[in-house]
């Protein structure tokens, strides 16, 4: 059996490629894919594989889209953070779903829910779905951070901020805790609520709540000190000093 993983996050990738071998050493992972683009070149140019497991919000959208443009008859198990509204949408419409940090235990049975009605396949209303799912925004709730040899699961109301360094991205936890993550700021920025937390500048997405003080700036220009402290001078430009004011009024 050929399983493909869809999966924007490395971590979480392999932990998921290795459970699977836990649970049927047999299996053949065909590929990992990343994006929703990569999958349409992907799906477009390779045999299709009997199971495929899809986050749902990959780097450049929605993995429904994937659907949208190729037509892929074979089975989707969603490993999904979504409440119990969109969990609701899945089993109306007869998918399987994961929900994040998939535990082995649930992944075996969802493998051998597939094997045994593996032969009976049954239309998936994609576009429904996608159109549920997008109308209600939904942001991640939890980060996988690679800690030594261990991989930490950091709920999303923990993080105090990211700021990026040397070409590389760090999480700030609101215990003042530091870890490397492997995605972009541009990336992470999609993937928080707006509400929540704001991208001060190039190097810094905060939270709210992590801003201890605010002070006038020259040239129209404001700075913020967080909490924990950064290593860097916070400077919101005069250009989105009225934007950032609006965020802070909500």
């Amino acid at each position: 059996m050929k399983i493909l993983v869809l999966e924007d996050e490395s971590l979480a990738a392999e932990k998921l490629q290795n459970l699977i071998k836990e649970v049927d050493p047999a299996i053949e992972i065909a590929g990992i894919l990343k994006s929703v683009e990569g999958a349409v070149d992907w799906f477009s140019t390779h045999e299709h594989p009997d199971l495929i497991f899809s986050d749902i919000r990959l780097l450049d959208g929605l993995s429904f889209e994937i659907f949208k443009k190729v037509e892929i008859n074979k089975p989707v198990i969603f490993t999904t953070a979504y409440d119990q509204y969109a969990i609701k949408a899945f089993e109306i419409n007869s998918i399987d779903y994961l929900l994040k940090p998939v535990q082995k235990e649930k992944l075996a049975l969802a493998i051998g829910k597939f094997k045994r009605v593996a032969q009976t396949e049954q239309p998936v209303a994609y576009d429904q779905l996608l159109q549920m799912l997008e109308s209600r925004k939904v942001y991640k709730s939890r980060f996988m951070i690679r800690n030594g040899h261990k991989i930490l699961a950091v709920p999303v109301d923990k993080v105090a901020y990211f700021f990026s360094q040397n070409k590389l991205t760090y999480l700030v936890t609101t215990d003042e805790k530091k870890y490397a993550y492997d995605q972009p700021l541009e990336v992470i920025d999609q993937q928080l609520d707006p509400k929540i937390f704001y991208r001060a500048n190039r190097k810094y997405i905060v939270r709210f709540e992590a801003i201890r003080e605010i002070h006038p700036h020259f040239k129209g220009r404001i700075k913020i000190n967080l909490k924990p402290e950064a290593d860097d001078e916070i400077v919101i430009s005069a250009d989105k000093t009225p934007e950032f004011k609006s965020w802070l009024d909500q």
